[in-house]
């Protein structure tokens, strides 16, 4: 144990004297570099997440499974808009790099961190209570019910440490470190499968096993990045007691973070009304879909880190007034984000039979999840002409034209498309068929307007 403790240590003191020079050099590479670990993380977290389908469907109900899937929009919902507000803590950070204001930085991450404490605790007060009135309102068949609401209501409980990991690592990759957030993931993830065996299979605990494994998981990841944070070198260290709220601070976090949350929130309210949709099919188009949702999420994560890395990289060279090297940002970050998905989608569509064994051998569950995976995982890089494109805007300062645009072209469209074309013409492939759609409508709004947005401020 005390060769372990000396080794994560040694790492950790040699990685944070590592910075990544975003401002020269080849981009190509280092954006890989970035961008690569930053998917991994998100795709672990994902797979690790996806263990709690996984068990639940093989060694209980699929009416469990179907109450574990049930919460994912709902989750997503409440949590959306701090999510946001962690891309606002990266651009803060990175801008002050990119400006070579260094001195400030130090009073930044206390700030940041503070806030992630307040959110998460705030997600308590939120999420708790109102469990069994959203469950309601999305219509989660009563045989689900109880077990949806448990489910939830232990899954807030580690909110704080969520919020936590996800602030800390906005810190450590405004700096360009994206590589501790991926080794946070894998201990917190390794830990996470090997509770929800315990908990669900040697305990008997079902859903609730599932929910405080995710929590204890939780709590292991936000350790470790408080740990790397402590151990950092100046001005990135923490120090508990300088924690405060500067208003300098807060007001820009919120002035970029609260659009994305915002848009976030709406999108996620969007997806609440879809999945209310899924689930007047019953439980076991609950169970496929929620399945499916699993592989097209990780194609998303792809697109999602390179719309961060383009975040990232776009604010500390924007900062400092490197404009073609923002254009480059873009350039670079689309080619290769949308590639990776693409690639990534077609994997899962043609292993669809035995990636999807891993959740459940019902066929009626494997119906629902393959038009799922077919109309949404495969076509998933039409997510990239919006958020990497948003991604740039982003960190040019503009957070709220991609928001409003993402919420009109994806958010309003799909509430009107499911309550007049999916009314009219009732059928799984007519509900899927809005992601698609919304997708090209859209990243069409905001290609057009990150390139004329770019055309005034990088000439």
């Amino acid at each position: 144990m005390f060769l372990i403790q000396k080794t994560i240590i040694a790492f950790m003191t040699a990685r944070k004297t590592k910075e990544m020079n975003m401002l020269e050099g080849t981009l190509g590479d280092k954006i890989l570099k970035f961008a690569i670990p930053l998917a991994l993380a998100s795709i672990l977290q994902q797979l690790f997440n996806s263990a709690d389908l996984a068990v639940i469907g093989r060694f209980d109900s699929s009416a469990s499974m179907a109450a574990v899937g049930s919460n994912a929009p709902v989750i997503s919902l409440l949590i959306s808009l701090f999510i946001g507000l962690a891309t606002g803590a990266n651009v803060v950070i990175a801008s002050l790099i990119g400006k070579g204001q260094k001195e400030k930085i130090s009073e930044a991450v206390h700030t940041e961190y503070l806030l992630a404490l307040l959110c998460g605790f705030l997600l308590i007060g939120i999420g708790i209570p109102s469990s069994h009135g959203i469950l309601l309102l999305m219509g989660a068949p009563e045989e689900v019910m109880h077990k949806a609401i448990l489910y939830l209501r232990i899954y807030f409980l580690g909110m704080p440490f969520f919020m936590v990991y996800n602030f800390a690592s906005a810190v450590l990759r405004a700096r360009g470190d994206s590589e501790r957030p991926l080794i946070a993931l894998v201990i917190s993830g390794i830990v996470n499968v090997v509770l929800n065996l315990f908990f669900v299979i040697v305990m008997d605990l079902s859903v609730a096993g599932v929910a405080i494994a995710t929590d204890i998981s939780n709590g292991i990841s936000a350790a470790y990045m408080t740990l790397c944070l402590l151990k950092e070198e100046t001005p990135y260290r923490l120090s508990f007691h300088k924690l405060r709220i500067r208003k300098e601070y807060l007001k820009q976090t919120m002035e970029i973070g609260l659009p994305a949350g915002l848009q976030g929130v709406v999108f996620s309210l969007s997806n609440v009304v879809i999945q209310a949709a899924i689930n007047s099919f019953g439980s076991a188009a609950i169970a496929g879909a929620s399945a499916a949702s699993t592989f097209e999420t990780m194609c998303y994560y792809v697109v999602n880190a390179f719309a961060q890395t383009a975040v990232t990289f776009t604010s500390q060279n924007y900062a400092a007034g490197r404009y073609e090297r923002c254009k480059e940002v873009y350039r670079k970050t689309m080619l290769y984000g949308t590639l990776i998905t693409f690639t990534l989608s077609l994997v899962f569509w043609f292993s669809r039979s035995f990636i999807l064994s891993f959740f459940t051998n019902d066929p009626e569950v494997l119906h629902y999840a393959c038009i799922r995976l077919l109309l949404v995982g495969t076509l998933e890089i039409g997510t990239g002409l919006y958020e990497i494109s948003g991604g740039c805007l982003r960190g040019m300062g503009h957070s709220m034209t991609p928001a409003i645009l993402t919420i009109i072209g994806s958010c309003v469209f799909r509430l009107i498309y499911v309550n007049t074309v999916f009314v009219w013409h009732r059928s799984f492939v007519t509900l899927f068929l809005v992601y698609p759609i919304s997708w090209v409508i859209t990243g069409s709004m905001v290609l057009y307007a990150y390139f004329s947005t770019r055309k005034l401020l990088l000439g």
